[in-house]
Formats: structure tokens, sequence, C-alpha cells
């Protein structure tokens, strides 16, 4: 029979070491902190709601302020979301920009490049194509209205992005301050 090598014994040793960090000092550490956040809510449905943590930067319109501010949050309690520049109630903001919060405008966007990208990909290959077998620039009827409306798509669905949240009877401001007993 060999022996195990010095070299395989501190192997195993420093993996024992490892896995008994995991399984126990692990789960000490991942204990979940309190939760704070700024929810934008649209009625009951749980996917259009915006959630807003400490560290994220918010573009609001307030009461007080007739234009958008970009600020970063900094805390939440009860009562106010403070902010590096500002303290701020929920009752006191009319609008908040969502433009890159949104995960709707990420799928809108998706759809938009993709349009945008085949339509001009085809029209593209297409003349490449006849250039060099043809030696002249030529594109085909069909080819031309597919990527007219590819191009036309993609174009409309430009506009078409949820660009702030209006507080209103449905759309409401939430702190929620979630602690862990």
């Amino acid at each position: 029979m060999n022996k195990p090598s010095i070299k395989s014994k501190r192997v195993g040793t420093v993996f024992l070491a490892l896995l008994f960090l995991g399984l126990f000092v692990g789960p000490i550490l991942a204990q979940e902190q309190p939760r704070k956040f700024l929810l934008l809510k649209r009625g009951t449905n749980q996917k259009s709601q915006i959630r807003f943590y400490p560290g994220e930067d918010i573009t609001y319109k307030s009461k007080k302020i007739g234009y958008f501010v970009t600020d970063r949050i900094v805390n939440l309690d009860t009562e106010y979301i403070y902010l590096t520049e500002n303290i701020l109630s929920p009752s006191d903001i009319l609008e908040i920009d969502i433009r890159r919060k949104d995960p709707r405008n990420r799928t809108l966007n998706n759809l938009t490049s993709l349009s945008l990208g085949a339509g001009t990909m085809a029209i593209a290959l297409e003349g490449i194509n006849s250039l060099y077998q043809q030696r002249k620039l030529q594109f085909s009827p069909g080819l031309i209205k597919t990527s007219a409306i590819l191009l036309g798509a993609g174009f409309g669905l430009l506009p078409l992005r949820y660009k702030t949240f209006t507080l209103s009877d449905k759309n409401k401001v939430q702190l929620v301050i979630l602690e862990i007993e």
C-alpha cells in the first residue's frame, strides 16, 4: 500500500477547514440585514412594482422643486427618504423617472435593437452580396419591403418607453422597512 503524501494530507486538511467554515460560519454571516426600499406600486400587480434601495440614484420631481432632480438614496425610515442633498417625504413626490429601472423598458429596448439591427443587416448583406456577385449595387423588391418593415417597427418602438411614474390614486409610493427578529 502507498502512503498518502504530505501534500495530499494538507489538501485534505484545507478542504475540511473550508467545508467547516462553509457549513457553520457561512449561515451566520449570511443572515439577512433589515431590508429597506422605496416601493413604487401601480395597482396590485407585483410585476409593475419598482424598488429603489439605499445607495441607488433616483430622479424625481417634488412639489417644492418644479423640475427633475437626480440624487442618491442614503437611508430610509418610516417617514422620510434621506438623500445626499435632500430629505424628502413620499407625499412631496410628484413624479419619478423610471427609464432605467423599469424592466419593461429593457424588453422594449431589446425589441427595438433587434428590429433595427435585423433591417440594417439584411439590407447591408444584400448590398454586399450583389456587389460581389454582379459588380453593381442591386436590391430585390422583397428585401427592400422586409427591411423597411423591420426598420419601421424598430423606429416605431423607440418612443414606447415608460418614462415617469406619476403619483395618482392607482400609483402609490411606499417606504418599506423589513426587519428580521
